[in-house]
């Protein structure tokens, strides 16, 4: 009787592979979670990239259309130059704004990686699921 006891409270091998395998669906979704958080960051941060580059496109645009006639002409009235030496000066002022935005958009950019870890953890489920060794 002791024996049945012991034998009893015991787990089968059935509810033994059913809790591995729930197990592992629970890891799976919990991976699956994980990569969609990360690549909800990714997408943010990418979008603010973007932003960024389109606002240092936008200023350097506007500025050097808009400020750029009134700076000439007001660098002509007080200097001795020529209008098109005026127009040089500002419009290389508004580039090199436009173009030091240009360049921290690119690097935020950059800065936007792919969730490798959540992938090869993937990976790795997926190919023990098919091959259990």
């Amino acid at each position: 009787m002791i024996r049945e006891i012991e034998t009893a409270s015991e787990p089968s091998m059935t509810g033994l592979v059913k809790g591995i395998l729930h197990d592992l669906q629970v890891l799976i979704r919990q991976q699956l979670a994980l990569f969609k958080h990360e690549l909800k960051q990714n997408l943010q941060r990418s979008r603010q990239a973007l932003l960024l580059l389109a606002a240092g496109i936008g200023v350097a645009a506007v500025g050097g259309i808009l400020l750029c006639f009134m700076l000439v002409y007001l660098l002509a009235a007080f200097t001795a130059l020529p209008v098109w030496v005026c127009f040089l000066i500002v419009g290389a002022l508004c580039c090199a704004a436009g173009g030091g935005m240009l360049v921290a958009g690119i690097h935020t950019l950059k800065s936007v990686t792919v969730p490798e870890q959540s992938i090869e953890a993937l990976k790795e489920n997926v190919q023990w699921i098919r091959n259990p060794r």
